[in-house]
């Protein structure tokens, strides 16, 4: 049942509404991640990072809701439930406990990576089907780029 219609045919229809639906559903994931990382992070870094870690939190959040709404309006039913997140989403999480600072670094900036690849993934495929929502996934891949650069410069020297 499609209570609300798209001005999009419904092969494009499809295609934007997979591809925001799994977008949301890493949103929701990052947050979740970021959030456990923050209340647990340790170290010499904990200040910094715990803050960096709100940044990233937020901005998975915004999107989350701008995600959805636009599947919403596309006649797509946009579903984040918490069942749905826990089998659809694709990134390792942090362990249990307490989580030292070098090992929040790694674990964001192998999210972010995950998280932009597939993004990525999506602005292609959302190319000719709906501009409209690739314009929605490029804003969101700068954002989440950003944090990638962010947590990488914290892992210098060691990064690779």
């Amino acid at each position: 049942m499609t209570v609300v219609k798209s001005t999009l045919a419904e092969p494009a229809r499809q295609i934007a509404g997979d591809a925001l639906q799994s977008t949301l559903v890493d949103l929701l994931g990052l947050s979740l991640i970021g959030k456990q990382a923050h209340w647990n992070i340790v170290g010499p870094r904990f200040r910094s990072i715990h803050l960096q870690l709100d940044e990233v939190v937020a901005t998975a959040r915004s999107y989350a809701d701008t995600v959805a709404e636009r599947a919403a309006a596309l006649g797509v039913s946009p579903d984040g439930r918490p069942e749905t997140v826990a089998t659809a989403y694709a990134v390792q999480g942090p362990k249990d406990g307490w989580l030292r600072d070098t090992e929040v670094v790694r674990l964001l900036v192998e999210a972010l990576e995950t998280t932009v690849g597939r993004l990525r993934e999506r602005i292609t495929a959302t190319e000719k089907a709906d501009p409209v929502t690739q314009d929605l996934l490029i804003g969101l891949t700068a954002e989440l780029e950003k944090q990638y650069w962010m947590f990488q410069a914290e892992d210098w020297p060691r990064g690779d």
